[in-house]
């Protein structure tokens, strides 16, 4: 049995009209008031949720003219904008009905009624009402994803230069549709250059959306940018939205795009241009309105490569171009955004650090940073949680990882064989003999790239 749905109010001052459709309508619908003075009606609608709202053109012997109506259907609106009202008529004129649609009713229903119109006309008066209900929903959801998007961004920490004009074009490309390609080395901030961007746009109250494309395996590429259809596929058992639709009205960051193969960048290039995606399962294109901030560790000379990244995808992407400098390059940056990190990490693990020494200070400014800002936040984590005192000193910091000294029998194998230990010193060395690029990193220990992200969130990496 089909569970009853819509709670319907009728206003009426025919006693006769409000019997006959209390006793039709309860039959199909989950709760059905009735009210003969439509004084009643505000008190009601603020005791009661109702999906569609029935009410006479006429109140009272000899009034034909649809008056009274339009100014309760005026202030049933001024009440809830959102409620869904359809005209009860009998005398009124084809004029007055046409007016009321202006004036923003739903539908109108003539007396006398025939049963099956009279129940299609309000059935859909209710599915019209949970459709907006549904669109406020997503519509608040959408914003407060907007709202978590902008405060997970943190604030840019830097003092030098070079920052200071990065962010002065980061401003100057903001509020534009341009798409931009943001480069640089592993941990230098791409996105949170990319979240700047956003938070600056006119579609900053959008969603910003992340996409990791190295960790998109070739097969899903287009079943996860583009989405699918019911049965595209095995294991496709619904319909999904991919990133594209999901980003739609806001920023899409495609992030690590210099991973992706040249037979992807060929769908992706058709996306960007035509401003529409086609889903796995059907023929039937998408319209989508994103805007496309796109990131990169490859070099740029090496982006320029047509063998390696297809020239007109890398002109649809660099409208404009940002380049951040690592951290070795913008050493003022150095020691506020450690500070800034103490204090975080200090916080977080309940711990009375005030400052760091002059020698750790030192040192934190002389090192080469290969994993830049990522590298330098892990550094002070490390340090936040060794420390025996308030002063984190440059032994807490653990700057020297170099290549281990000794015999080669000494570097056969490591002194600890705890196993968790060992796991966590391998990917350490693994993350900064590659400068903290995941991929390369990654693929010498023979793991795909979500799994390490796993193993270096497992391990507080």
């Amino acid at each position: 049995m089909n569970e009853r749905i819509g709670n319907i109010l009728i206003v009426d001052d025919d006693e006769d009209i409000l019997t006959a459709g209390r006793l039709l309508l309860r039959r199909n619908f989950g709760s059905v008031l009735t009210c003969r003075q439509p004084e009643e009606i505000p008190g009601l609608l603020e005791k009661n949720d109702f999906d569609a709202v029935l009410l006479d053109m006429n109140f009272g012997p000899g009034e034909s003219s649809g008056r009274q109506g339009l100014e309760w259907l005026a202030r049933i609106q001024e009440i809830d904008p959102r409620q869904v009202v359809v005209m009860i008529t009998a005398h009124g004129s084809v004029d007055t009905v046409v007016e009321a649609m202006k004036r923003g009713a739903t539908d109108f229903i003539a007396k006398p009624w025939q049963n099956e119109k009279f129940v299609a006309t309000v059935s859909a008066a209710v599915a019209l009402h949970r459709s907006r209900n549904e669109t406020d929903s997503l519509r608040q959801a959408n914003r407060a994803l907007a709202e978590a998007a902008t405060a997970g961004s943190r604030d840019i920490i830097f003092k030098s230069e070079a920052m200071d004009e990065i962010l002065t074009l980061v401003r100057r490309a903001a509020p534009t549709e341009a798409n931009v390609l943001i480069l640089g080395e592993n941990g230098t901030g791409k996105e949170l250059i990319a979240r700047e961007l956003h938070r600056h746009s006119s579609r900053s109250e959008q969603v910003f959306l992340p996409v990791d494309l190295g960790s998109i395996s070739e097969s899903l590429f287009e079943s996860e940018l583009f989405g699918h259809r019911k049965g595209a596929f095995t294991g496709a058992d619904d319909n999904r939205p991919g990133r594209f639709q999901a980003a739609n009205g806001g920023t899409l960051f495609l992030d690590e795009i210099g991973n992706l193969p040249l037979h992807l960048q060929a769908k992706l290039l058709g996306a960007l241009e035509m401003h529409q995606v086609t889903p796995l399962g059907t023929d039937r294109a998408e319209h989508v309105d994103v805007r496309v901030i796109a990131a990169t560790n490859t070099p740029a000379p090496v982006l320029r490569d047509p063998t390696v990244f297809r020239p007109d995808l890398l002109f649809r992407l660099n409208t404009v171009e940002i380049t951040l400098p690592p951290l070795r390059d913008r050493r003022d940056d150095i020691l506020p955004i450690a500070r800034h990190y103490a204090e975080i990490y200090a916080g977080k693990y309940g711990k009375q650090i005030r400052s760091f020494s002059a020698p750790a200070e030192s040192g934190l400014r002389e090192y080469d940073w290969p994993g830049n800002v990522r590298a330098l936040r892990h550094a002070v984590e490390r340090a936040v949680i060794l420390a025996p005192g308030e002063t984190l000193e440059p032994q807490d910091l653990q700057l020297d990882y170099e290549a281990p000294h000794g015999t080669p029998e000494e570097q056969a194998g490591p002194a600890v064989l705890n196993l968790e230990q060992v796991e966590r010193e391998t990917i350490e060395r693994a993350l900064y003999k590659h400068g903290f690029n995941i991929s390369h990193a990654a693929k010498e220990l023979g793991l795909t790239r979500a799994s390490l992200y796993r193993r270096m969130e497992k391990h507080g990496l």
